[in-house]
């Protein structure tokens, strides 16, 4: 597949890298706004293990896939285009001189190269899991890391938080909010202070000793964690802290920096708050790849907040430009 619709301009306002929540939101921002917009699509969102995207005033469950088909649909709807391909790199094309805007080009793994003015980011990261047999293959399912997206299907079910980070005694005492019956797993790398253990204590919080070897899985669901010592201690779902790490390759090479996040869950891109731009001129980011901890609806609305940034940044550059040019219209009569 090459575009979904609206074939490839030789050259964009602005080129959207990333198809999730936040990129489409702002191609249709940018559309509505008469800009021409590319989003490119490498088509791996990171919530695709989920049944249902939650907390999305209304459509609150829908698949992921179909949230991102309809998205696409509305961009499409006001002249994006949308690329199925991997932008790999990019770079400014901008004269060395004083005074010059930015202008980009992006390339695609299939040699293609995208042109534009102005370059926005929303590749969103990627969840790096324990080394824990059985980890992986429940990701989304009944293995969670967000209450907020997840606690309401798991309410009141036996619910192991595993100690992979040390947000894990916080998120024992947040899950405790959905379900009485909460177990906390140190897997040799929680140490509670004296007053954490009060709190697990006061919040009737089990806690178990001991290294966390697998998962156990029984008629393709989450029954059981097995430690080093062969336990299984039934469990229905269980919660787990990812490392968080922006996918940053596109920005890195346009000498956007990446750097921890200062919670220590993981390393983003810093952006601006209002419309997330970057360190380096018409290069801005919006979404997971900036904000961490944000839901599918921040991301959106990031993303929304980026397009009116960008076509506010175009429309400045456009006028500085009439200007110039009606004073030299003034000099010449």
């Amino acid at each position: 597949m090459d575009t979904t619709s609206n074939p490839l301009a030789a050259e964009y306002d602005a080129v959207v890298i990333g198809g999730g929540a936040a990129g489409l939101s702002a191609a249709v921002t940018l559309g509505r706004a008469l800009r021409s917009v590319v989003v490119i699509d490498a088509g791996e969102p990171r919530n695709a293990p989920a049944a249902g995207v939650h907390g999305f005033l209304s459509r609150d469950g829908i698949n992921p896939r179909e949230l991102l088909e309809l998205g696409r649909a509305e961009a499409i709807q006001y002249g994006a285009a949308v690329v199925a391909g991997t932008a790999v790199g990019a770079r400014s094309t901008a004269a060395a001189t004083e005074g010059a805007e930015p202008a980009f080009e992006v390339d695609l793994a299939d040699g293609r190269i995208i042109k534009a003015r102005r370059v926005l980011v929303t590749t969103g990261l990627i969840d790096i899991l324990p080394e824990i047999d059985g980890i992986r293959e429940r990701w989304g399912r009944d293995v969670l890391h967000c209450p907020y997206c997840h606690g309401w299907e798991v309410r009141n079910k036996a619910i192991g938080i595993l100690g992979s980070v040390p947000m894990a005694l916080h998120q024992a005492l947040l899950f405790r909010q959905w379900s009485p019956n909460i177990t906390l797993f140190l897997n040799d790398v929680v140490e509670p202070t004296e007053e954490q253990w009060e709190q697990l204590a006061a919040r009737s919080i089990t806690v178990v000793d001991g290294k966390v070897r697998a998962l156990e899985v029984t008629d393709d669901a989450l029954s059981g964690v097995v430690l080093d010592s062969g336990t299984v201690i039934p469990m229905q779902a269980v919660v787990t802290g990812p490392r968080l790490e922006a996918r940053s390759g596109v920005l890195e090479s346009l000498g956007v920096p990446v750097v921890e996040h200062p919670m220590g869950v993981g390393t983003h891109v810093e952006a601006g708050p209002m419309g997330g731009a970057t360190s380096v001129p018409g290069v801005w980011a919006a979404g997971n790849v900036t904000d961490l901890t944000g839901q599918v609806m921040a991301s959106a609305a990031a993303g929304v907040m980026a397009g009116a940034a960008i076509n506010a940044d175009l429309m400045m550059e456009e006028t500085t430009l009439a200007v110039r040019e009606a004073r030299q219209a003034a000099l010449s009569h």
